[in-house]
């Protein structure tokens, strides 16, 4: 009890902004996987229609998402990041129950639009965190926050398909109002947060990147956000045909997909504390430009795999990667960000996973239907590539100023 008195309170944040992104992700992955097989419920729509219904139910949260962000990140630099997490929190408590009441797939479509305009816990979770965790904690901090999202996103899909067949497709839905709804009294209670409106009201006018030394460097880490986006959920939309075409359509193609889906997930859960604890030691930069160099050494031999076997370990090792990229981006900005418009920054962060979540699958779509399943890896690859080039230019550009500060 007297240790728990001791326990500072960026650390009893910490654990429940985890509690709150591990419901968040949760929940919002808990419905996704059998979207397409909801809207069916609701009419009978030829195989183009219900297609074309399934990627505007699931794009519209991001585009809207990538819309909205900025604004709430202007409006928490003015009020707190604490205020936009119960936003976020109660805003999804009313979509998500509302949307498991949909009549009709419009209205469907619709509330998630409305869901993606009120979201962002995980994103002001961060924010929050950077903006009071000690320098020489943040690597390990935002790697240990990671791991909450990421933890709610694996088991988020198998207790949401064993419900949705015991129960229907809207009880999901459900279940992550009541889940969200959790996390808004979590946040309520347990988060507290030392904010200080801005002395200078005119700030707010400026642009979020005024103050910030090594611009290049935030610029980066947030078109690298969006890359990594687009590169992880480039392989959404074609995984499960890819594993079906390597099982020659025999045995249990779904689980097996799932399986494979979620070994990245696995990973980065294992390895993102590991690694940002790393980049405290060594600095941020060294993690972020080996794990992409790694990462696209493991798409790429994805390209030849023959066995779902070898697929699925390289997609483990791609989740070892992934710890070392979106964490260690956070990580950057929180070292070089001021703390007067870290909000801004993070929304802007988020946007940019939001245009990404948007544009992967769509290359990956593309590419698919014009040459084949495998040349996704490959596009991916080149996505991953892209990025490096990126950073490395990015620091190389600001290598003197950001030697000083192990940015």
């Amino acid at each position: 009890m007297s240790k728990a008195g001791k326990m500072p309170q960026w650390q009893r944040n910490l654990y429940a902004l985890w509690l709150g992104n591990f419901i968040t992700g949760a929940g919002s992955s808990m419905s996704l996987p059998f979207l397409p097989l909801f809207i069916s419920e609701m009419g009978h729509f030829p195989k183009w229609e219900l297609t074309l219904y399934a990627g505007l139910a699931f794009s519209g949260t991001f585009l809207s998402q990538a819309i909205v962000s900025p604004f709430w990140g202007k409006l928490a630099d003015k009020t707190g990041r604490k205020p936009m997490l119960m936003r976020a929190a109660l805003g999804m408590t009313i979509t998500a129950t509302l949307t498991g009441l949909s009549p009709s797939v419009w209205v469907l479509i619709t509330l998630r639009v409305i869901q993606g305009a009120f979201s962002g816990y995980i994103n002001n979770a961060y924010a929050l965190m950077a903006s009071e965790v000690p320098t020489h904690k943040s690597g390990q901090t935002m790697g240990t926050l990671t791991t909450g999202s990421v933890g709610g996103m694996l088991v988020g899909p198998i207790i949401g398909g064993y419900i949705a067949g015991l129960f229907g497709y809207r009880i999901p839905f459900f279940m992550f109002g009541g889940m969200m709804l959790i996390a808004s009294f979590v946040t309520l209670f347990f988060v507290k947060e030392d904010f200080h409106p801005l002395d200078n009201p005119k700030y707010a006018q400026r642009s979020a990147f005024t103050g910030i030394k090594h611009v290049r460097v935030v610029w980066a880490m947030i078109i690298s956000s969006m890359l990594i986006q687009a590169a992880t959920t480039s392989i959404n939309p074609i995984i499960s045909l890819f594993v079906k075409e390597l099982m020659h359509n025999h045995g249990n193609v779904a689980m097996t997909s799932g399986v494979i889906a979620a070994l990245p997930g696995i990973a980065t859960l294992m390895a993102a504390p590991r690694l940002g604890a790393l980049g405290d030691h060594i600095g941020p930069r060294k993690v972020l430009i080996a794990g992409l160099i790694f990462c696209a050494v493991m798409f790429l031999p994805m390209f030849f795999v023959q066995s779902v076997v070898s697929l699925g370990v390289f997609r483990f090792l791609v989740g070892i990667s992934d710890a070392a990229l979106l964490p260690i981006t956070q990580t950057v900005m929180t070292l070089a960000t001021p703390k007067e418009s870290v909000s801004r920054i993070f929304s802007y962060n988020q946007s940019a996973q939001a245009i990404g979540s948007v544009v992967g699958p769509m290359l990956a779509s593309g590419v698919a239907g014009i040459l084949d399943y495998r040349y996704v890896f490959l596009m991916t690859t080149g996505l991953v590539l892209i990025n490096l080039g990126i950073v490395i230019w990015a620091y190389r550009m600001d290598y003197k100023m950001v030697s000083k500060t192990h940015v």
